[in-house]
């Protein structure tokens, strides 16, 4: 009988040691009914019961209705993404868009800037072909028809340069 009592007694120090230890180390927000400071005290002074009444009523389950304030969410169920997938899915299509507008404004400038001002398709400048006797080259006429704004027309900065003019730095190119 006395091994009986020796091993009751053992068994009720362990339990009540791991009962104090679960109560100091569980998550604040899940303590029910008392504050964990009670918990510890009604665990070490109203033997056995004390701690049987912190595993059922004092520990708290885990909220599994939804996620936990720290925890991962699936992508489909955070509204948060959702919403973000929606908005990268706008700002693409509106990028793709304003792209196309780009393109078709340079492909549109393209034949009239591409070969320079006053000059056509065939190579000839727009002063050969009006004539010898005007006298002056069609750049140097600010109101050339084939420059609306009265600007000289550059060639777009990212056209190459023909093998043999100057390129930026001044040197031909190869």
């Amino acid at each position: 009988m006395a091994r009986l009592l020796f091993g009751l007694g053992v068994a009720y120090v362990v339990f009540t040691i791991y009962a104090v230890a679960d109560c100091a180390f569980f998550d604040r927000s899940r303590v029910r009914g008392l504050s964990r400071g009670w918990w510890i005290v009604v665990i070490m002074f109203v033997p056995i019961i004390g701690g049987v009444l912190w595993f059922i009523i004092g520990r708290g389950r885990a909220n599994r209705v939804g996620p936990s304030r720290g925890g991962t969410m699936a992508p489909d169920d955070d509204a948060e993404f959702l919403r973000q997938l929606r908005n990268d899915a706008a700002q693409a299509e509106r990028i793709r868009r304003l792209e196309q507008d780009l393109a078709e404004l340079d492909a549109d400038d393209a034949p009239r800037g591409a070969l320079g001002p006053g000059r056509t398709s065939e190579g000839a400048s727009a002063a050969g072909t009006a004539g010898a006797g005007s006298g002056a080259a069609a750049s140097d006429d600010p109101f050339d028809p084939g420059d609306a704004l009265g600007t000289e027309r550059k060639q777009r900065p990212d056209a190459p340069d023909a093998p043999g003019e100057a390129g930026p730095t001044g040197r031909p190119n190869a």
